[in-house]
Formats: C-alpha cells, structure tokens, sequence
C-alpha cells in the first residue's frame, strides 16, 4: 500500500532553530528519502508563493496565494510504500516535523491498475 505523508511543520518551528540545530534536522528529512520504501518526496516553498486556480463559470480564475488562509500550512510530503497502516505510522514518527510540535497526515493513495496496452 502507498501511502502519502503530508507534513504540517508548527508554524515558526524550523525557523526558531539556531545555525547547530538546523542542519541536523534537515539531515534528518533527507536520511529518510533514503529509506528504500520512500518513493519521493519534498519540502515546499511558503505558501506565499503558490498560486490557486479555480473555475468559474467560463473560466479558470486564478489568484496568488495558497487556497484558504490557515495555520497549518503544507510544508512537504513523502510517499511512502508500507505494508500497511502500523508501518507507516512508524516511519512517520522519524519525521523531525511531529517532534517540533506539527502534525503529519497519513492517507492511503488509490492505485489505479494499468489496463493492458496503456
């Protein structure tokens, strides 16, 4: 089963982080996209800099910002590949994000089969 993590950092966390404790925690996020059951991931910039399309009747609007204004705001993700639920879970208590007082949500992808010939 895939799973996608989506990690919510507490806002002001890693940038509360003096010069000695930063680079270590990043060498933490990156340790772990070299576990071979993560399929990828990133860290995203601010939410300042994403821009959101909507339709609206007609047209696509598109505007500057993120989609809602909130305090948890996206900072990155890993797919992971698990066994099931449990590993996940584990892997994901690594994540220096959840240690720093964020959150990361866990939600299982849906694997669509390829047909034959596509």
């Amino acid at each position: 089963m895939k799973y996608a993590l989506l990690i919510f950092p507490k806002p002001g966390s890693h940038e509360a982080l003096g010069p000695d404790e930063y680079g270590p925690v990043n060498a933490e996020y990156l340790a772990l996209r070299e576990d071979p059951r993560c399929l990828g991931g990133a860290h995203l910039q601010s939410a300042e800099t994403a821009t959101t399309v909507r339709y609206s009747p007609g047209q696509a609007l598109i505007t500057d910002g993120p989609f809602a204004d909130t305090k948890e705001v996206l900072g990155g993700y890993y797919v992971l590949d698990a066994s099931d639920l449990d590993e996940a879970l584990e892997f994901v208590q690594r994540i220096p994000a959840v240690r720093l007082g964020g959150a990361v949500e866990v939600r299982p992808l849906v694997e669509i089969p390829m047909e034959d010939g596509f």
